[in-house]
């Protein structure tokens, strides 16, 4: 029978080898290369070399073909002292992969020789067990989770949409989510406004909201705005004056128009992303608009519809559940939108007929003669904001 040693010098006879400082030409060339880890988490969180991903061994031929789609591209792979990323290319080999190379010596000596390292986020243990299934998400993982942490996001109302895309944002572990609603929760907002509670009635919304996100996730901080948006405090709230500064994402929970096309032009005056929403009876739609790279509502809705033509939920009712695929779909935006990872609903609307069960997808193009966004827009930060009440009233 082959001793330990006979297996090692046959798997370095069948496998190639790659200097460290061929690693390091190659990095500073931006050579195209797969560098890959296949040490144990714990070793790669005391540092790797940079931009390398995990992939621990004993994990390899479970998620190789995820992480790893292109069995052609040029794939190297290195550990602490070569031994496992000889071993993992030779497995990496016999599932079809055409150009792996394994490093040898490893990091150790890669640290040792003064190569540039990184180290991932440092995430608590708590953390570590609290996001357990986010982080093994490629796309996501702990550097992904780190910056879900450090994110801020605005949610204009917390009603039906905000009710069930704060929970979730929350729950991802968003770090800062700021609330603007002037209301106090009423019996009749908890047949869909599921942040709030029965206990809570009379409350104001923004402290009812703040409690409920507190006792779902401590890591996350609530910024709390009792107060309705208006032009004259629209700047101050976007900048995020006095409270950590400006948001990366809003999420559009708005029940009337004038406050949509309000929150539409400040969106393209402080660049901010828009992940919009909408409900009405049995019926839904959302929509991300991303300031100069895409639609925005004006390019939507130039002209807003006749009052009679739009009644407001309380006037027309709503199907409770309605807001809860909605407000999530606007959640998955916003997180996307933080990750940058997958394809936003930039461009496209997304409506739901919920007595169907059907989506459909429309195209929203650009107009190049938006007064908000066009190539000549007449609203502008120097112009200042209109009249939105009025606008909506002709």
């Amino acid at each position: 029978m082959p001793s330990y040693a006979d297996i090692i010098a046959a798997v370095r006879q069948s496998t190639t080898e790659v200097s460290l400082d061929e690693i390091k030409s190659r990095l500073e060339k931006r050579a195209p290369m797969v560098l890959v880890d296949v040490r144990e988490k714990e070793e790669f969180r005391a540092g790797f070399i940079p931009g390398a991903l995990s992939l621990p061994r004993g994990f390899l031929e479970i998620q190789a073909e995820q992480r790893l789609p292109d069995k052609n591209a040029p794939i190297v792979l290195y550990c602490a002292g070569g031994t496992r990323s000889a071993l993992a290319a030779k497995t990496l080999g016999e599932m079809g992969y055409t150009h792996v190379e394994t490093a040898n010596p490893g990091f150790v000596r890669w640290k040792d020789l003064g190569y540039p390292m990184e180290t991932p986020p440092a995430l608590t243990d708590a953390q570590r067990d609290r996001y357990g299934r986010h982080i093994l998400l490629p796309e996501v993982g702990e550097a992904g989770q780190a910056k879900l942490l450090k994110a801020r996001v605005l949610m204009l109302g917390a009603g039906g949409l905000g009710s069930p895309a704060a929970l979730y944002l929350a729950a991802a572990g968003v770090g800062t989510i700021g609330i603007v609603d002037a209301d106090t929760v009423d019996a009749s907002n908890l047949q869909r406004q599921i942040v709030h509670a029965t206990s809570r009635i009379g409350t104001p919304k923004v402290e009812s909201a703040a409690k409920t996100i507190a006792e779902l996730n401590p890591d996350v901080k609530v910024v709390a705005y009792k107060e309705r948006l208006t032009s004259d405090n629209v700047d101050r709230i976007f900048s995020g004056e006095g409270q950590g500064g400006p948001w990366d994402v809003v999420v559009d929970g708005c029940d009337n128009f004038p406050t949509r096309y309000l929150v539409n032009d400040a969106s393209l005056f402080h660049k901010i992303p828009i992940v919009h929403g909408s409900i009405f009876r049995f019926d839904g739609q959302a929509i991300t608009f991303k300031p100069f790279e895409g639609a925005c509502y004006r390019c939507m809705y130039p002209e807003p519809p006749p009052p009679h033509l739009a009644p407001s939920c309380q006037e027309a009712g709503v199907l409770g559940i309605l807001c809860g695929i909605v407000g999530t779909v606007q959640a998955t935006e916003a997180i996307k939108l933080i990750l940058g990872k997958g394809t936003s609903l930039v461009g496209r609307l997304l409506t739901y007929d919920s007595l169907g069960m059907k989506f459909r997808e429309l195209k929203v193009r650009r107009d190049p003669n938006c007064p908000a966004c066009g190539k000549n827009p007449t609203i502008t930060r120097e112009a200042g904001y209109i009249d939105y009440e009025g606008f909506c009233a002709r």
